[in-house]
């Protein structure tokens, strides 16, 4: 991978690693502000980015060989998605059972 496919990677993730926070209602992350919230979006996209990709091209077999490109968009949103619903709901379950 050379820097130019890195730094579009990074853009991908972070791009829909927003989309994905913006879409999930009460996410557990929507208290965080600054770097720590792009950086968590940018993890969060990837991540999504790399779920998309497995469902989209792995089980269903559309798309290309290229985990992380523009044309995955929709994919690596859905993806994006899940992981944040999926995130979100792990860290409020931790949570209750630190409170109870």
């Amino acid at each position: 991978m050379d820097l130019g496919s890195l730094l579009a990677a990074l853009a991908l993730g972070f791009v829909c690693g927003a989309i994905g926070r913006a879409l999930v209602p009460n996410d557990a992350f929507r208290s965080m502000a600054g770097w720590k919230s792009w950086a968590l979006s940018t993890a969060l996209g990837l991540l999504g980015a790399a779920v998309g990709y497995w469902i989209f091209t792995g089980l269903l077999g559309i798309g290309d060989d290229d985990k992380f490109d523009w044309g995955g968009l929709v994919g690596a949103v859905i993806g994006s998605v899940i992981v944040v619903a999926v995130a979100s709901w792990l860290i409020n379950k931790s949570a209750g059972r630190r409170v109870a």
